[in-house]
């Protein structure tokens, strides 16, 4: 059990929640590029909607708690619970807060959540070496890296194909009609899996905090003022949303139909509920340009800009090991006081 006083205390649950709320902010465009880049509906209206949605997953966590396992991932599953100090709680939030802020300003889709988890594997290594690492639950999060685009990416596509195929004798007014409240309907349940597993990362982290301080008492678990604090916080970011960032995500990797937005919005809700039932902090940004692509991709190859989209993925590839860096450089400038 490490000593904090309490101001201390309070004071990194307060940057955990504005790192809880930088997600919201940078990931917005997870929930409503599609419905903006098809002008479903307008900007405004757009993140209301995807911000009430993430805060209704805290419903939702009440009536499936086995949703929460990734709170679980992220406070012991990726570095030994025993060895979390505050320090090393500081370093990750202040690596990952630091990747989140670059790739916002840049306009860039990056994942807040492998910010998240290179900011604490880099801190937790500096503080106790490789030995701390908890090898699988960090493998599987690195499989998910491949894997979740890939999969949303073929999911997407096959949505496309198959709803294409039901609605082969349709009328084009009718079948527009349909897609504009089916890609509503998907949007909502993205947004709610976009909450459900991104609040959980901080929820994960607040906790570890609390149980390395002593302040958890009996097994370890997120307190119930941590989720609702957590859900608060996200939906408030979502509710500023990131301009820059939905322009990349809607319009700039390929133009979005009625049918294309629904299919990717849907293709990426069924990932990113799996994700939560297994336990995987998986990033739902890395989820949604994957649904994208495909959805651009069924329609035809030529249609995506595949220079943007490569441009995002480099981003992905250099998130953990960026943010890790940083949180071990923070990590250490604590070590000074």
């Amino acid at each position: 059990m490490h000593e904090l006083a309490l101001p201390l205390l309070v004071g990194l649950v307060i940057l955990a929640l504005a790192f809880d709320f930088l997600n919201g902010l940078h990931d917005a465009a997870n929930s409503i590029a599609t419905v903006v880049a098809t002008r479903l509906l307008g900007p405004v209206q757009a993140v209301a909607f995807a911000a009430t949605f993430n805060f209704a997953a805290y419903f939702l966590s009440l009536i499936f708690p086995e949703l929460h396992k990734v709170a679980e991932t992220i406070g012991q599953g990726l570095i030994d619970k025993d060895l979390v100090t505050p320090a090393v709680v500081f370093g990750a939030l202040i690596g990952a807060m630091f990747w989140n802020v670059v790739t916002w300003l840049k306009g860039i889709p990056s994942s807040s959540s492998h910010a998240l988890v290179g900011g604490l594997i880099g801190a937790g290594v500096a503080h106790a070496g490789m030995s701390g690492i908890q090898w699988s639950g960090l493998n599987k999060t690195l499989i998910a890296i491949v894997l979740s685009p890939l999969l949303g990416m073929m999911l997407s596509m096959l949505v496309m194909l198959l709803t294409s195929w039901l609605m082969k004798d349709a009328t084009a007014r009718g079948a527009e009609r349909g897609f504009r409240y089916l890609h509503l309907a998907s949007s909502a349940a993205y947004s709610i899996s976009h909450g459900l597993n991104d609040a959980q990362k901080t929820m994960g982290i607040i906790a570890v905090l609390l149980y390395s301080t002593g302040r958890l008492q009996g097994e370890f678990h997120v307190p119930h003022w941590v989720a609702i604090s957590c859900y608060v916080a996200i939906a408030l970011g979502t509710l500023c949303g990131g301009w820059k960032i939905i322009e990349t995500m809607g319009s700039r990797i390929t133009k979005l139909s009625q049918h294309q937005g629904f299919s990717a919005s849907a293709g990426g809700s069924v990932m990113v509920f799996a994700a939560s039932l297994l336990g995987i902090p998986v990033s739902t940004t890395h989820t949604i340009t994957g649904c994208v692509i495909g959805a651009g991709t069924a329609r035809r190859a030529s249609a995506v800009r595949w220079g943007v989209a490569q441009n995002v993925m480099m981003a992905w590839v250099i998130t953990i090991p960026a943010s890790a860096a940083v949180g071990a450089i923070f990590y250490m400038i604590t070590r000074l006081f």
